[in-house]
Protein backbone atom coordinates (compact mmCIF):
# COMPACT_ATOMS: atom_id res chain seq x y z
CA UNK A 1 0.00 0.00 0.00
CA UNK A 2 0.96 3.63 -0.09
CA UNK A 3 3.38 5.46 2.26
CA UNK A 4 1.85 8.95 2.63
CA UNK A 5 3.14 11.46 5.50
CA UNK A 6 0.80 13.95 6.40
CA UNK A 7 2.43 17.56 7.58
CA UNK A 8 0.57 20.13 9.50
CA UNK A 9 0.13 21.54 12.87
CA UNK A 10 -3.73 20.59 13.68
CA UNK A 11 -2.65 16.75 15.27
CA UNK A 12 -6.83 16.00 15.82
CA UNK A 13 -7.13 16.37 12.23
CA UNK A 14 -4.12 14.18 11.16
CA UNK A 15 -5.09 11.56 13.89
CA UNK A 16 -7.89 11.24 11.82
CA UNK A 17 -6.61 10.93 8.56
CA UNK A 18 -4.08 9.14 9.57
CA UNK A 19 -6.51 6.46 11.25
CA UNK A 20 -8.62 6.72 7.94
CA UNK A 21 -5.54 5.31 6.13
CA UNK A 22 -3.82 2.96 8.00
CA UNK A 23 -7.71 0.92 8.17
CA UNK A 24 -7.02 0.98 4.66
CA UNK A 25 -3.70 -0.51 4.57
CA UNK A 26 -1.52 2.50 4.12
CA UNK A 27 1.68 3.47 6.02
CA UNK A 28 1.35 7.03 7.34
CA UNK A 29 3.77 9.02 9.14
CA UNK A 30 3.34 12.65 10.68
CA UNK A 31 5.66 15.57 10.49
CA UNK A 32 4.95 19.67 11.73
CA UNK A 33 6.42 21.56 9.37
CA UNK A 34 7.89 20.77 5.85
CA UNK A 35 11.59 21.03 7.51
CA UNK A 36 10.32 18.48 9.59
CA UNK A 37 9.78 15.92 7.60
CA UNK A 38 13.01 14.56 5.97
CA UNK A 39 13.87 13.59 9.97
CA UNK A 40 10.50 11.80 10.54
CA UNK A 41 11.05 9.72 7.80
CA UNK A 42 14.12 8.03 8.38
CA UNK A 43 15.09 7.41 5.26
CA UNK A 44 11.89 5.84 4.21
CA UNK A 45 10.76 8.03 1.54
CA UNK A 46 6.65 8.28 1.17
CA UNK A 47 4.70 8.30 -2.17
CA UNK A 48 2.55 11.01 -1.05
CA UNK A 49 2.83 14.03 1.24
CA UNK A 50 -0.23 15.75 2.49
CA UNK A 51 0.84 19.19 3.56
CA UNK A 52 -1.27 21.85 4.97
CA UNK A 53 -1.31 25.63 3.46
CA UNK A 54 0.04 27.02 6.86
CA UNK A 55 2.75 24.35 6.89
CA UNK A 56 3.63 25.54 3.02
CA UNK A 57 3.25 29.52 3.94
CA UNK A 58 6.17 29.46 6.49
CA UNK A 59 8.72 27.37 4.81
CA UNK A 60 12.12 28.29 4.54
CA UNK A 61 14.00 29.21 1.69
CA UNK A 62 15.59 26.42 0.32
CA UNK A 63 13.39 23.74 2.31
CA UNK A 64 12.75 20.38 0.23
CA UNK A 65 10.11 17.96 0.79
CA UNK A 66 11.91 14.22 -0.09
CA UNK A 67 9.51 11.65 -2.03
CA UNK A 68 9.51 8.51 -3.93
CA UNK A 69 10.27 9.23 -7.85
CA UNK A 70 7.04 10.05 -9.07
CA UNK A 71 5.82 11.15 -5.91
CA UNK A 72 3.18 13.59 -5.68
CA UNK A 73 1.82 16.55 -3.17
CA UNK A 74 -1.81 16.82 -1.89
CA UNK A 75 -2.38 20.75 -0.45
CA UNK A 76 -5.00 20.76 2.08
CA UNK A 77 -6.89 23.83 3.70
CA UNK A 78 -9.41 24.39 6.32
CA UNK A 79 -11.68 26.29 3.91
CA UNK A 80 -12.35 26.74 -0.26
CA UNK A 81 -10.68 30.28 0.04
CA UNK A 82 -7.11 28.89 1.97
CA UNK A 83 -5.16 27.63 -0.90
CA UNK A 84 -1.30 29.34 -0.80
CA UNK A 85 0.59 30.74 -3.67
CA UNK A 86 2.57 27.77 -5.25
CA UNK A 87 5.55 28.14 -7.42
CA UNK A 88 4.79 26.41 -11.04
CA UNK A 89 7.55 23.51 -9.94
CA UNK A 90 5.05 22.73 -6.78
CA UNK A 91 1.96 23.11 -8.74
CA UNK A 92 3.03 20.30 -11.52
CA UNK A 93 3.45 18.34 -8.77
CA UNK A 94 0.46 18.76 -7.00
CA UNK A 95 -2.23 16.05 -7.45
CA UNK A 96 -5.12 17.96 -5.23
CA UNK A 97 -6.25 20.96 -3.14
CA UNK A 98 -9.00 19.44 -0.47
CA UNK A 99 -10.99 20.97 2.31
CA UNK A 100 -9.98 18.88 5.21
CA UNK A 101 -11.92 16.54 6.98
CA UNK A 102 -14.56 17.54 4.67
CA UNK A 103 -13.13 15.81 1.80
CA UNK A 104 -11.68 13.02 3.48
CA UNK A 105 -13.02 10.60 1.35
CA UNK A 106 -11.59 12.11 -1.31
CA UNK A 107 -8.08 12.13 -0.21
CA UNK A 108 -8.64 8.45 0.37
CA UNK A 109 -9.46 7.75 -3.14
CA UNK A 110 -7.45 9.97 -4.38
CA UNK A 111 -4.44 7.80 -2.15
CA UNK A 112 -5.93 4.81 -3.25
CA UNK A 113 -6.32 5.56 -7.31
CA UNK A 114 -2.11 6.73 -7.38
CA UNK A 115 -1.23 3.68 -5.34
CA UNK A 116 -3.00 1.86 -8.06
CA UNK A 117 -1.30 3.60 -10.26
CA UNK A 118 2.21 3.56 -9.22
CA UNK A 119 2.32 -0.16 -8.66
CA UNK A 120 1.35 -0.15 -12.56
CA UNK A 121 4.20 1.88 -13.40
CA UNK A 122 6.61 1.18 -10.59
CA UNK A 123 9.03 -1.02 -13.18
CA UNK A 124 9.33 1.86 -15.33
CA UNK A 125 10.03 4.30 -12.00
CA UNK A 126 12.63 1.54 -10.65
CA UNK A 127 14.60 2.01 -13.62
CA UNK A 128 15.23 5.87 -13.30
CA UNK A 129 16.84 5.21 -9.51
CA UNK A 130 17.00 7.75 -7.13
CA UNK A 131 15.47 10.10 -4.67
CA UNK A 132 13.14 12.76 -5.68
CA UNK A 133 13.35 16.02 -3.61
CA UNK A 134 10.23 18.62 -4.41
CA UNK A 135 12.29 21.87 -3.65
CA UNK A 136 9.72 24.35 -1.80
Amino acid sequence: MAKVILVGADVALLEGLAQTLLGFGHEVSFAATVEDAGAALSGDLPAIAVVSCEALESVEQGATLPLSPGGALIVYGKSHGEMPYLQPKLQRATLAHLVLPLERQRLLALVQSFDTRARTTRSTREDRGGDFLLEL
